[in-house]
């Protein structure tokens, strides 16, 4: 897998900025089932997905590009709701961008690494023939 460090880096990142996002709406109950749901989805899974990218499945990065997906449309979708009230904090902003270029990223170097086919998978050339046996 050509990207595997940089994968294991943008999730690492993706993982912290969950982190990060999940202490920004703490005025959550601890235990609501949403914010599980979100623990899972933010900090879980990218973290979840660095061992399959290190031990280079070729699954793990179109696992990838899917989360990377998901992740920058939700991205999208809370700058554009912050965008429409004027009185939208800053620090969501600014994560919700964070969060959204490490997703395109994440799709970009994923989506690479999954496309990227190694030489060693080609069957191998053909031999040459044998010479005539001498009469």
């Amino acid at each position: 897998m050509p990207h595997r460090l940089q994968l294991v880096i943008v999730l690492g990142g993706l993982g912290l900025i969950g982190l990060a996002i999940l202490f920004l709406t703490h005025g959550q109950a601890a235990s609501s089932p949403t914010k599980v749901i979100w623990t899972v989805f933010l900090i879980l899974l990218p973290i979840g997905l660095i061992g399959p990218v290190w031990m280079t499945w070729r699954w793990s990065a179109m696992a990838c590009v899917v989360y990377g997906t998901i992740g920058l449309a939700l991205d999208l979708a809370t700058l554009v709701s912050i965008a429409t009230h004027p009185d939208g904090e800053m620090s969501a902003v600014i994560l919700s961008s964070l969060s959204g270029l490490a997703n395109f990223f994440l799709i970009l170097m994923g989506g690479r690494s999954f496309l990227h086919v190694s030489q060693e998978l080609s069957p191998p050339g053909s031999r040459p023939s044998n010479p005539r046996a001498p009469s």
